[in-house]
């Protein structure tokens, strides 16, 4: 009886008891160790059926120096140094360019030519200048030159107009002192500022205008109606501008 109850508590004390791992098999022997070394190296273990083998396509294929190139590294590389190659061609032709541009003229400098006519800016009030060519006594024979070229032009008599006798407006504007828009000649009619309006548009300025209404009988008459205020002025006329021309 006894036999029997002390076999289910030596069952109870072998499940409890901790699992020693054999050394040789699971995932913590040397081999594992060895083929998780290598794999994080970067090669693979013959005959580990933990690396199952890889297709590997003509892309992949090992290289001369015993390395493979999945990604094209080689031909990016390549591709990389011709270009750099040609960068360098495009610089160094970029730079004979400028360096022959840029080159100093040997050429000798075009002489000069001077214009005695056309002397340009005048150095006379540059002492130095002056001095290094001219002297005291050539100073003062140039003065007496230019004294002898020296000549007094008698004033003479106005020329007289000729031809036909327009009127002078000059000389009307003087021989009058009263301004604008002072009645002096009776006007009469109707609507004469409107019909005046219409007849200064004729004419091209207060000039040309005066100096027909003087030709029609002006100031005493009006015949081509340019003066509807009656002051002896068509068309706005000013003769203050020569009134001030004399005075000054």
């Amino acid at each position: 009886m006894r036999a029997f109850l002390l076999i289910p508590a030596i069952g109870l004390l072998a499940a409890c008891e901790t699992v020693t791992p054999v050394a040789g098999t699971g995932f913590n022997t040397p081999q594992y160790q060895a083929q998780r070394e290598a794999q994080l190296a970067g090669q693979g273990v013959a005959g580990n059926p933990l690396f199952p083998p890889a297709v590997i396509s003509s892309e992949g294929a090992p290289s001369t120096d015993g390395f493979s190139d999945p990604y094209g590294t080689q031909q990016s590389l390549a591709a990389g140094t011709a270009s750099d190659a040609s960068a360098q061609d495009i610089a160094n032709q970029t730079a004979a360019a400028l360096a022959s541009t840029s080159a100093p003229n040997s050429a000798a400098p075009l002489p000069q030519v001077v214009d005695p006519n056309n002397p340009g800016i005048s150095d006379e009030q540059d002492f130095e200048a002056v001095s290094s060519r001219q002297t005291i006594e050539s100073d003062a024979a140039r003065i007496e030159r230019n004294k002898a070229n020296y000549e007094v032009v008698a004033p003479t008599a106005i020329p007289e107009r000729s031809g036909d006798a327009q009127p002078n407006i000059v000389q009307y504007a003087l021989s009058t002192s009263h301004p604008v828009g002072t009645q002096l000649y009776s006007r009469s009619g109707f609507n004469l500022l409107a019909k005046a309006q219409r007849n200064c548009a004729k004419y091209p300025s207060p000039d040309q205008a005066q100096i027909a209404f003087l030709e029609s009988g002006g100031p005493q008459r009006d015949r081509k109606g340019l003066d509807p205020d009656g002051d002896g002025f068509a068309c706005g006329w000013d003769p203050s501008p020569f009134r001030r021309a004399v005075n000054n």
